[in-house]
């Protein structure tokens, strides 16, 4: 796949898509890939991640977190992880190829440190937007709160 369409994969991608292209570039040429055949597990529920992974072409399932969760499919331009690319975590579900061939970027902490530290303004604008997150998240936790009379 050329440096063009890595790029364009990563600004598709939530997170990346907020980065400049010079801080896009160096997370493609850092990345590694990986290819992963029908059916094949990308990881399992319990593992340490060290990284997430963009979605660059088919789709990867991901096993519902209680069994009576539906799958959710992450196609194209899908990032898996994202609170890995900064912290170890463990896995909290498995991830499998869908039907077809699936290639994902595996990007470590190690690529997202590097990146932060040559793009400040990458990371000022990564804070803002998790801590956007981390809001909204906050208030949707109150409002049910509020919502639930026990």
């Amino acid at each position: 796949m050329a440096l063009d369409d890595d790029i364009a994969i990563l600004e598709a991608a939530p997170l990346f898509g907020l980065m400049n292209r010079d801080a896009l570039r160096l997370i493609s040429f850092a990345a590694e890939r990986r290819r992963l055949e029908p059916g094949a597990v990308l990881f399992t529920r319990g593992e340490t991640a060290e990284g997430g992974f963009v979605v660059i072409r088919g789709t990867v399932v991901l096993e519902p977190r209680n069994p009576r969760g539906a799958p959710v499919e992450a196609g194209p331009a899908a990032l898996i992880g994202q609170a890995a690319l900064f912290s170890p975590l463990e896995r909290p579900t498995t991830a499998r190829a869908g039907s077809t061939p699936v290639e994902v970027m595996v990007v470590t902490q190690a690529v997202m440190r590097r990146m932060l530290e040559v793009f400040p303004d990458a990371a000022a604008v990564i804070h803002d937007a998790l801590a956007d997150e981390l809001a909204a998240l906050t208030r949707a936790f109150a409002d049910s709160r509020a919502a639930d009379p026990t």
